[in-house]
């Protein structure tokens, strides 16, 4: 009987003394021990992807100075514009979105007050061919489309908005509400540029 306490107190003594010389070696994140000299490094995601900080936009039609324009990640069309000299006298400025965010190779077209006009008296709201330009359209623009009311053009506009213009047609199935039937009622009604 009396090797019973003994034995249960080595086993208690030996169990604090492995808690100590475990605590006192460094491990990583993963509980591996550490021995000095070794190297950790931190492993690189090859997944993640690095958005230029910088890239180029076209800027066309009415402006003091069109050109290629270098913008930045959150830069809107009125910063790029800006860049460009500005809006001409001429030129309408309800014809572009100012305050949308540019992305690369975006095209920024500021038409002449005259075509402008002309547009609305045509029925078209975006251009004369009476197409919307997805890219460009306004909400009320979008709402004039064949099945498209204020919840799907506002998805489309949101859509834009978080990922950037529209590469082609069959882009606009990834919006939230647009199926292949409302497609294929909007898709000679629609252009890109």
């Amino acid at each position: 009987m009396n090797r019973l306490p003994k034995i249960f107190a080595t086993i208690v003594a030996g169990v604090i003394i492995l808690l100590l010389v475990v605590q006192k070696e460094p491990s990583n994140e993963n509980g591996a021990v550490i021995q000095t000299g070794d190297v950790v490094e931190n492993p690189v995601d090859e997944e993640t992807v690095v958005e230029p900080h910088t890239f180029y936009v076209d800027v066309k039609g009415e402006v003091v100075k069109p050109g290629v324009y270098e913008a930045s990640l959150g830069d809107r069309v009125q910063d790029v514009i800006n860049r460009a000299g500005g809006i001409k006298e001429t030129g309408n400025p309800y014809s572009v979105n100012l305050a949308q965010k540019v992305v690369d190779e975006m095209v920024i077209l500021v038409t002449n007050q005259e075509e402008s006009t002309g547009q609305r008296e045509a029925g078209s709201p975006s251009s004369q061919d009476g197409k919307v330009r997805i890219n460009q359209a306004t909400q009320e623009e979008l709402e004039t489309l064949p099945g498209i009311g204020p919840s799907k053009a506002s998805a489309i506009l949101q859509h834009r908005e978080e990922h950037g213009p529209f590469k082609k047609v069959e882009d606009l199935l990834e919006v939230s509400g647009i199926g292949e039937s409302t497609l294929q009622n909007i898709q000679e009604s629609v252009q890109l540029p």
